[in-house]
């Protein structure tokens, strides 16, 4: 058989595996594959347009390949037989359709029943208390005039307010650099995504500042995502991080415009300073407190969880980092005045992630008008409130240990890492971002763009390998249109920065992490009532790289190696009012 025509061949054999294997299966109709379009038109494409089996009945083997070959002698028919492949392919990629992910679903990244689970744990902000848009817009102007006002900088930066959609979390910072960029999971710059203020820094001036597009694990950030310790990268993981990315990037921009030489290191500095003062001098809290209708929403599906849970007979605990007046107040807002009634043990300012750590701090009790108590705490009483301790204290006061736990947070790092790796909780991941990229990834613009390259890419991996000018020629083209859609894949999530989990098609650093530390993850905290208490989460078993699929009904809906385990029967939380659909 001629060279071209085993290419051919093996792209039609693996064009077809691939459909067995279901790659393309969640986007195209099963019934559209049973009906063997895809493998009829196909064939006949690289066949000559008659089919192959016909033409292995009517002439054998050889003399299909003699055909294929014969032609593929004449450079011109080879490019058009290729764009002939290339055509039909796309025409039926264009026709799919596909069923959508629901974004109240919880997925699972290890398996895990919530028979099992005894006690239900939660952190505060963004988990139990979800904040509008206008929390942040709060945090960025409060730290500029902060900036301003304190360490002396221009007064021209009032000029600078908070844009919504520039950053997005997870993303890394060089602070001697002062470069804001997204790194995927095997540490390498997604190119295009590094700036500098609020404009983007060239490819090329990149991998000539970084000697390529990876970053050395020397200069990571640490396992908490700081920059310490030599680390010259912070990762910013936080929802509350997104005012002090764009402020960082704001005050660059504004110096880069004007001229204006500083030290970089200085820069973050301040505006770290900046944004810990509005949070720990209470400048955030009282604003919030002061017109808690207008930044807290969803209150009464956090409401509905907590209700169940109680149902059911499940202890509950609270442990936030913010201050009890702060956290009373949204607490009665979302629940009421007896909202201490739900829980069991109930912990403010415990300075994660170091509570997890630092076995050193004791509890100290809290009057409800905030007053220190100095006794020695001998027991986590229900109705009382805690400052600080620390989780070994808080495991030998109450026996609440191992896979029986349950704990909810949207840190990563702070409320998970310690939880899942050193103390063998269950772990539930809040990534409010969620349901925006699923909302996106639903959309029949996403589905064709994600589909055809799919597709292409498949083309281009069969043709590669063939090296007469005419076929190197086409696949040529078709890198070419491949790499001129990896910008489309980015900016239909974040015109900056794409997706929080996916540079162009690796997985982030953030979802790598996790993917490692949570066991399950969802949007909000309102997505369990969905579920039953006996619910068990399976993940996928999506096949490493090296493993056949043995299952061709699987779809690719989750990310990672994660699974959506979609909702039962039970019906959906309340629906949002228009005044919170607003406040979003």
């Amino acid at each position: 058989m001629a060279p071209l025509s085993r290419s051919l061949s093996s792209l039609v054999k693996h064009t077809e595996c691939l459909w067995r294997v279901g790659l393309f299966r969640s986007f195209i109709p099963s019934h559209a594959f049973r009906s063997g379009w895809w493998k009829r038109n196909f064939k006949a494409v690289c066949c000559g347009g008659a089919g192959v089996q016909p033409l292995l009945q009517q002439r054998g083997a050889q003399n299909c390949a003699a055909s294929v070959s014969s032609s593929s002698s004449d450079g011109q028919d080879t490019t058009e037989r290729l764009w002939s492949v290339y055509s039909e392919t796309k025409r039926q990629t264009e026709v799919i359709s596909t069923s959508a992910v629901d974004p109240d679903t919880i997925f699972a990244n290890n398996e895990m029943s919530l028979r099992d689970i005894e006690i239900y744990g939660f952190d505060y902000d963004y988990t139990l208390a979800f904040y509008s848009s206008h929390l942040h817009t709060l945090i960025f102007d409060i730290a500029r005039d902060i900036l301003i006002n304190n360490h002396r900088y221009p007064e021209d930066l009032r000029k600078y307010e908070y844009i919504p959609d520039f950053a997005v979390r997870g993303l890394h910072y060089d602070v001697q650099k002062a470069l804001l960029m997204k790194i995927d999971a095997f540490h390498y710059i997604q190119l295009g995504t590094v700036y500098r203020g609020l404009h983007p820094m060239p490819d090329e001036e990149v991998i000539a500042m970084y000697e390529g597009s990876h970053v050395p694990l020397e200069i990571m950030s640490d396992f908490y995502g700081k920059s310490i310790h030599g680390h010259t990268m912070k990762q910013f993981m936080d929802i509350f991080s997104l005012p002090e990315m764009t402020l960082l990037s704001c005050v660059n921009d504004f110096f880069m415009r004007h001229n204006i030489d500083y030290e970089p290191v200085h820069l973050y500095k301040d505006v770290k300073e900046a944004i810990r003062d509005v949070h720990v001098k209470g400048i955030m809290y009282r604003a919030v407190e002061a017109d808690i209708g207008k930044y807290i929403c969803y209150g009464e599906q956090s409401h509905a969880v907590l209700k169940k849970l109680s149902a059911h007979g499940k202890k509950m605990f609270l442990i936030t980092n913010s201050p009890f007046d702060f956290v009373d107040r949204g607490m009665s807002y979302i629940v009421g005045k007896d909202w201490r009634d739900l829980f069991d043990v109930v912990i403010v300012q415990a300075d994660k992630p170091s509570f997890f750590n630092d076995r050193r701090k004791p509890f100290r009790r809290v009057t409800d008008k905030g007053v220190l108590l100095w006794d020695r705490i001998h027991r986590l009483e229900k109705g009382e409130i805690y400052k600080q301790g620390n989780l070994y204290e808080f495991l030998r006061l109450t026996g609440w240990r191992g896979s029986k736990v349950l704990y909810f947070g949207d840190h990563i790092y702070s409320d998970l890492a310690d939880l899942t790796l050193k103390h063998g909780w269950r772990t539930g991941a809040i990534i409010p971002e969620l349901r925006k990229e699923i909302k996106i990834m639903n959309t029949p613009q996403y589905v064709h763009m994600m589909t055809w390259l799919q597709a292409l890419t498949v083309l281009i991996e069969q043709m590669q390998a063939h090296r007469d000018p005419a076929t190197q020629a086409v696949v040529e083209e078709w890198i070419k249109e491949r790499e001129a859609m990896k910008p489309q894949t980015k900016d239909i999530f974040n015109a900056q920065f794409g997706s929080l989990f996916r540079t162009y098609h690796n997985p982030t650093y953030f979802s790598r992490r996790l993917s490692r530390f949570a066991d399950i993850y969802m949007a909000s905290i309102s997505c369990m009532l969905n579920y039953d208490l006996q619910h068990t989460f399976f993940p996928r078993r999506t096949p490493l790289q090296h493993e056949a699929p043995l299952w061709p009904e699987q779809n690719s809906s989750g990310f990672g190696v994660s699974s959506s385990s979609s909702p039962p029967p039970p019906p959906p939380p309340p629906p949002l009012t228009p005044q919170d659909r607003s406040r979003v």
